[in-house]
């Protein structure tokens, strides 16, 4: 969801935003999350297909508390990072 908040993204660009993500694995969760409303997936009829993957307004919803969480996690990083300098 995180990497959704910057907008649409094909499965592809999802995948390698992620980092270590079987496919399998990813189409579930993307599934998922679209069967919660928090998702939208749009295919297009092409060759080869394409499909791309937006938030839904209830997805952008929990921009603030990712953001938040985003934010509490630097500050966590950044005192570990200086005990350990310290020590």
């Amino acid at each position: 969801m995180r990497d959704l908040l910057q907008g649409t993204m094909r499965f592809g660009e999802l995948r390698k935003s992620i980092g270590s993500v079987s496919q399998k694995v990813l189409t579930s969760q993307l599934r998922d999350m679209e069967a919660q409303g928090l998702v939208n997936r749009k295919v297009y009829a092409e060759v080869p297909p394409r499909v791309e993957y937006s938030l839904t307004d209830t997805g952008m919803s929990l921009s603030p508390v990712i953001d938040a969480m985003w934010d509490w996690g630097t500050v966590y990083k950044e005192q570990c990072d200086s005990s350990i300098i310290n020590s």
